[in-house]
């Protein structure tokens, strides 16, 4: 089978390619407005981008209404965000945070997420994550005919759960993070290692 995306409405687009390009990374993102309120929303649209600048790239949509998210609406204001790592201990806390709520509300309040300041100058992250960046943004790319809004977002810290580090002196890091599978979560599970090259 061949499917013409061409063909396909948008929610059926977004199905296939949410089942087929897996495992995706979740990135749990904490925001601040001007009034110091904290929104707190996932994202799977999520990668890696660049180690130099170090970047990441994150896709946002819009609120049921075609207005910005809080997310969206607070990284272009503040130039600033925190995006944490998702460990299965912190799944349904997660999964609530993504309901469309008033940008008045707080998830941190409305679902009890506790959250911890541990850089001045960006907002807190969320206690029990295994490791969260503290990024600014870095550039705003269109997609023409898109509601979904990519963002590059450059790591200018980050914080690694100590229990995590296997390593000290390398920074070996070993821990089961969450990840998006079409509508499900998984955990990555066995890992293999890799052949040698010949």
């Amino acid at each position: 089978m061949v499917v013409d995306y061409a063909d396909k409405a948008l929610t059926q687009r977004y199905q296939l390619m949410a089942q087929t390009i897996i495992p995706r990374p979740i990135a749990w993102i904490v925001t601040e407005d001007e009034k110091g309120t904290l929104n707190i929303a996932p994202f799977s649209y999520f990668m890696g981008l660049s180690s130099e600048p170090p970047t990441m790239i994150v896709s946002i949509g819009h609120k049921s209404d075609s207005t910005p998210k809080d997310t969206l609406k607070n990284i272009r204001e503040s130039k600033k965000c925190t995006i944490c790592m998702v460990n299965e201990a912190l799944l349904e806390k997660m999964h609530f945070s993504s309901k469309e709520l008033d940008a008045k509300e707080s998830e941190a309040e409305i679902f009890n997420i506790n959250t911890q300041k541990v850089c001045e100058d960006f907002p807190p992250l969320i206690e029990g994550t295994p490791s969260a960046f503290f990024c600014e943004l870095y550039q705003e790319l269109e997609i023409k005919g898109s509601q979904t809004i990519p963002l590059v977002v450059e790591i200018k810290q980050q914080f690694i759960d100590d229990a995590i580090i296997t390593d000290q002196e390398r920074i070996t890091l070993d821990y089961e993070p969450l990840a998006r599978v079409g509508k499900s979560y998984a955990l990555l599970g066995k890992k293999i290692t890799p052949p040698s090259i010949p």
